[in-house]
């Protein structure tokens, strides 16, 4: 009997030992299915969670569970189950709207995260999926992040197409409000910030009457908005619009993750500066350095401000890496600014400041001279991939 029970417990150890391997061999095998086909969190979701022989994996690419459980067949005693977002128990309600002035997105789901992005009252997304008190959702740019359920409203698909149809309103003014009556003296509804998206209702005197995501209702001066068919539908902005804009902008904060005139970081200004000229481009300054035009501005890897002063045009954007002041090339992007002319740039470092790329210049930033790896043109691709007019974009009403 002792020999029994001591075969068993043999066993048992055994079976545990070969779970354990199972276990680490899918985690390798997720970690290959990863790099291959999710290898960046903020455009495609690929998450796990390990519970004894089962494994959970959510992932907006239907590529990479398909490549994850093919490599995963020979992983003895695993249980996967795959599931494609947006998750079925959302019931339809995929898509939304922000419903603050701006909200904070998150790396995760919890206040305490990383602030990666913000989306300003009235952007549409697609929700992906709900946990806890916070959604997992895309914005226009393809940029996924977590927000906080108070900072978005649930649509399902009719109600989502009707607001595309909606007539609708854009604040213009840095900073304002929406009121509970026809009146400034009356009580506030919520604060607004410029490029806010609110549907019209109606009419009174000076106000429209404006209906808010969650369903709240105010007023809102005409003389401190305009109608947003009209505003989407301008002709491509020049580089001198896209300038105007961004200095509007001068001496606002730098806010890691910010996106609104409440405070931007280097690439939430860039894309901020973009978007209120009706242009949507990728979030982050690594992405934006993949798109558009190159413009050469480097000599034997370093920046040749003759080349800068011939071939950079207003608009521009231009980008640097931190890596490089430490003499290490092929750094990753952290940096963007938008190029200005004659050698200066306006740029959120601190706060949005004028600086300029010529030793000579008394605003001479060396740093961002030292750093300089790349520059692209934008204006004159305006339609191509990832730089897009908002009226061409389905989900702000595209027929």
């Amino acid at each position: 009997m002792r020999k029994l029970l001591l075969f068993c417990a043999l066993l048992a150890f055994c079976n545990a030992v070969n779970a354990q391997i199972d276990t680490l061999g899918f985690r390798k095998i997720f970690n290959e299915v990863k790099t291959e086909w999710a290898p960046d969190r903020r455009s495609v979701y690929f998450n796990m969670q390990l519970k004894g022989d089962t494994a959970l994996v959510e992932s907006t690419s239907q590529n990479a569970l398909k490549a994850l459980s093919a490599k995963a067949k020979g992983v003895a005693g695993l249980l996967l189950i795959n599931k494609l977002l947006p998750l079925a128990e959302l019931n339809g309600f995929n898509y939304g709207l922000a419903n603050l002035s701006v909200c904070n997105n998150r790396a995760a789901p919890q206040n305490a995260a990383e602030m990666m992005t913000q989306m300003i009252m009235g952007t549409p997304v697609e929700v992906l999926k709900k946990q806890g008190g916070f959604y997992l959702v895309r914005t226009p740019d393809g940029y996924l992040s977590w927000t906080d359920g108070t900072a978005v409203s649930l649509m399902n698909k009719v109600d989502f197409e009707a607001w595309k149809k909606s007539k609708r309103m854009i604040y213009l003014e840095d900073y304002g409000h929406a009121f509970s009556k026809a009146s400034e003296k009356s009580m506030r509804v919520s604060d607004l910030v410029k490029g806010n998206i609110l549907e019209i209702k109606g009419e009174e005197g000076a106000f429209y009457h404006v209906l808010f995501p969650d369903k709240r209702l105010g007023y809102v001066s005409k003389k401190e908005a305009g109608m947003f068919d009209k505003w989407q539908a301008r002709v491509n902005p020049n580089a001198e619009a896209i300038l105007t804009m961004a200095k509007t902008l001068l001496g606002v904060p730098y806010l890691w993750g910010g996106t609104s005139v409440k405070g931007v970081d280097c690439s939430g200004f860039t894309k901020t500066s973009y978007f209120l000229n009706g242009i949507i481009i990728p979030r982050d300054a690594s992405q934006q350095a993949l798109v558009g035009e190159d413009v050469e501005v480097l000599e034997n890897d370093s920046t040749s401000i003759e080349k800068c002063l011939k071939n950079l045009q207003a608009g521009d954007l231009l980008f640097f890496a931190a890596a490089k002041l430490r003499g290490a090339s092929n750094g990753r992007v952290t940096h963007t600014a938008i190029y200005m002319g004659d050698g200066e740039f306006i740029q959120s470092a601190g706060m949005v400041r004028i600086n300029s790329l010529n030793p000579r210049a008394p605003n001479f930033d060396e740093r961002e001279y030292r750093s300089l790896v790349s520059a692209k043109r934008y204006l004159k691709h305006i339609g191509t991939n990832e730089i897009t007019r908002v009226d061409q974009h389905e989900w702000y009403g595209r027929e």
